[in-house]
């Protein structure tokens, strides 16, 4: 089974950041999980501190990162298409459409961890 990595960068609408996080964290994550070959979920925040070689203020605030296993990432994403606006995927007028940004990656190497020594 093909994995890969759903990253979707967004923003609230100004002023309704609250409204944003509640339905992203009660709803929309648990939404797309329901979708056959979503894995796993998990949000950030756009930490305060970034990596000195950045440049500017980024576009975005919240990741959404998830974890997809599928060996058809096309049917997956129509799923996901035919969900939305419905009762199996309801919107959010806090979320900044505007701001959107997904991109999925897919592994080239295998996974490195710090080699353990005593």
């Amino acid at each position: 089974m093909a994995k890969y990595l759903f990253l979707a960068f967004s923003n609230p609408i100004p002023g309704r950041e609250d409204e944003y996080n509640a339905w992203y964290d009660a709803h929309h994550v648990r939404d797309v999980l329901d979708v056959p070959g979503f894995v796993s979920g998990q949000r950030y925040r756009l930490a305060t501190t970034q990596f000195t070689l950045s440049q500017g203020e980024p576009a975005q605030r919240y990741l959404a990162l998830y974890e997809i296993e599928t060996n058809d990432l096309e049917t997956t994403y129509q799923q996901v298409l035919e969900r939305l606006g419905t009762a199996q995927m309801i919107g959010c007028e806090a979320f900044d459409l505007t701001s959107l940004q997904a991109l999925t990656f897919e592994p080239i190497g295998p996974r490195i961890t710090p080699l353990v020594t005593s």
